[in-house]
């Protein structure tokens, strides 16, 4: 059990973020005792996924997280004289100015639960979410997290702790609804799995009959039914995709991690200009068959293209324009407007403002580069969201012998006076338990231990909507938009829509992610842009059949810290063998993570491969019963170590070649 664990380990790690899993994973890999623990109930801390009540149950932790009160720990009791104690924090203090608003009718009753949901245990405390009803007149009503007795409704959306579709490694490979199956069945043609031979077999999203018969042109979804379906809504804390040829597509098909995961294709790249959504051309197909470009327009962007695919071996094309902005630099080139608008924004994805011309055409070459390999754009989302991601390294790690413990917090670090080093942990149980190397994740540090770092935020917004921002023939599009900042010391904003085959909403609605670097609140932050690209839901719009602008059925705003560019030193007095993972940046992929992760291994086990592949089943020979015992602990914690490999491959590509 979870209170009589081994005494000591080689390295301990605490919170499941991606960066904490991947190394984690590194670790077990090469022969390292690793114990994972989180105090959360659910994998990947702010990298988590949820399914609709899943989130609600997820609001209303912080909004009880924020009332606790610092008790005299017990733990004080077992540091000895020559020992001292780095107490960790109760209180996860990474989430602000949290708000919720729904717009889709108000018809709940009382017994209206998620579809597949099993009995609750109502002593849990969880099972409560406050949310906002914003109709006509009061959309811009706050919803700033209410009491029951402030709210205007209070809906039962209870799951069991580890239930939700992202929230422990065995959902992640075995869909356990009925309908989630059926929907994964009705899909199975537009999968992108990543093979452990570098190869993606894609296909294109092509609408069933059966989805166009399931969406009526005025279908009126309600409150309850995104409460009844709230098993289909695989919900990101962070919003990011994976660059096709980025650091984090290399390490799942070096590691053979890809395995327990599946994938997407980004289907378009769009551009909002002069009030309009519109696709940009990437591909050199899409180049030539674009409507939106002149013929002399094509051939300006496929010559620029070109040049920035090997801008590095033309230095003297360039280097005059290296202390400029990359904006300025492209009004020198023979570009038009259009032209340098859809590089900037939608190709390159660069700060009109801040970034330089070598930032800009670098990141032009990494666009182009990734193009290609899986599809028409550089980018991947993995089905069933984010969260999917760090528990594919929390199951490589059990598979290795990895012992996870959710639910389990450690109430401080213990620190050996004369080394000068950390030597243990006291949980929660006040069970000490040793170990040669920590790794933390940012949030889990004091006030004290933090008094002297220098936070930035990420503004985030989740939407349901009705439709999509750019309608097609095809309702299965995922959709990546960029929308420029309009004032001075604002950033850009960058949108990712998902459609119901991501497995991450119901049919009939969308899922969009708001993302950008905060100057205000998120909802300050981000509120103009759904003005622009959504309407609210009303009664009076759904007799309106002119509305142009998708309807917007429910939105979350909340600011997220951002601790990526923390230098360690900013910590106080924290041991050589206490290493920091910090939470999600705001870039659109994972490479900061994969970096980190990979810095951090190296001082752990500078003569060790990071993540290599796996061996031949064939290859292995069990000793004895060595094995044995790290099987029997891990299987006490997650049950992801009782499944095999031999499942998840189930899942994939059938046609994908096996080594």
């Amino acid at each position: 059990m979870a209170d009589n664990l081994p005494s000591e380990f080689d390295v301990i790690v605490i919170g499941t973020g991606l960066p904490e899993s991947i190394i984690a994973a590194a670790c077990s890999r090469s022969g390292q005792r690793v114990l994972h623990v989180d105090s959360r109930s659910y994998y990947g801390g702010n990298w988590a996924s949820f399914s609709f009540s899943g989130l609600m149950s997820w609001l209303k932790e912080y909004q009880e997280n924020s009332d606790i009160v610092n008790e005299s720990p017990a733990w004080q009791e077992q540091i000895l004289e020559n020992e001292e104690a780095i107490a960790l924090s109760r209180k996860d203090k990474t989430i602000q100015h949290v708000e919720v608003f729904c717009y889709a009718s108000q018809d709940l009753h009382d017994d209206v639960e998620e579809v597949g949901a099993l009995q609750k245990n109502h002593a849990s405390g969880h099972g409560h979410a406050s949310v906002t009803s914003a109709n006509s007149t009061e959309a811009a009503a706050s919803a700033c997290l209410p009491t029951e007795d402030e709210s205007l409704s209070t809906v039962s959306c209870e799951i069991p702790p580890g239930q939700t579709p992202s929230s422990d490694p065995e959902h992640a490979l075995e869909v356990n609804d009925v309908d989630e199956t059926a929907d994964k069945e009705s899909h199975c043609d537009y999968k992108t799995c990543v093979s452990s031979t570098s190869e993606l077999a894609t296909s294109e999203n092509v609408p069933t009959a059966e989805d166009i018969a399931e969406q009526p042109k005025k279908n009126r979804i309600t409150y309850s039914q995104i409460i009844k379906e709230g098993r289909k809504f695989n919900i990101d804390l962070v919003s990011k995709v994976l660059y096709s040829r980025g650091l984090l597509i290399d390490l799942l098909i070096k590691s053979n991690v890809s395995r327990y995961a599946e994938f997407k294709n980004i289907t378009r790249i769009l551009a909002f200009r002069e009030g309009r959504v519109e696709q940009v051309p990437c591909s050199r197909a899409d180049v030539f068959n674009s409507k939106q470009l002149t013929m002399v327009e094509k051939r300006m962007l496929m010559k620029f293209l070109t040049f920035c695919m090997e801008f590095e071996e033309h230095l003297d094309e360039y280097k005059a324009y290296e202390k400029i902005t990359f904006s300025e630099y492209l009004k020198t080139q023979k570009l038009t407007p259009n032209l340098q608008y859809f590089v900037l924004h939608s190709i390159a994805m660069t700060s009109e403002t801040a970034s330089s011309t070598i930032d800009g055409l670098k990141a032009t070459k990494n666009f182009l580069h990734c193009l290609g390999r899986y599809g028409n754009t550089p980018f991947l989302f993995p089905l069933y969201g984010q969260g999917e991601l760090p528990q594919c390294f929390c199951r490589m790690c059990a598979v290795f012998g990895g012992i996870y413990c959710l639910r389990h917090s450690v109430q401080c670090l213990v620190v050996d006076k004369e080394s000068g080093k950390c030597k243990a942990i006291i949980d929660q149980f006040g069970q000490r338990i040793m170990s040669k190397h920590f790794l933390v994740e940012d949030s889990y540090f004091s006030e004290n231990t933090c008094s002297h770092v220098q936070y930035r935020l990420i503004s985030r917004a989740v939407l349901i909507t009705d439709r999509s921002v750019l309608q097609t023939d095809s309702d299965q599009q995922i959709s990546i938009l960029t929308v420029p900042a309009e004032e001075p010391g604002t950033s850009a904003v960058r949108v990712i829509e998902l459609c119901s085959s991501t497995m991450t909403c119901m049919k009939g609605t969308y899922l969009v992610h708001l993302t950008c670097t905060s100057s205000k609140t998120a909802r300050e932050d981000l509120e103009p842009v759904v003005q622009k690209l959504f309407t609210p839901y009303t009664e009076m719009e759904i007799e309106n059949e002119e509305v142009q602008k998708p309807r917007l059925l429910w939105a979350l705003y909340f600011n997220m810290r951002d601790s990526s560019d923390v230098s360690r030193n900013s910590y106080n007095d924290l041991p050589s063998n206490v290493y920091v993972c910090s939470g999600p940046d705001c870039g659109l992929g994972n490479d900061n993570a994969v970096k980190q992760a990979e810095t951090l291994f190296q001082q752990i086990c500078p003569n060790e491969e990071f993540c290599p592949p796996p061996p031949n089943p064939e290859d292995i020979i069990l000793d004895g019963d060595s094995l044995q015992p790290g099987a029997s602990d891990s299987s006490a914690v997650p049950e992801a170590n009782s499944e095999t490999p031999k499942e998840t491959t189930n899942l994939g590509n059938p046609e994908e070649p096996s080594e």
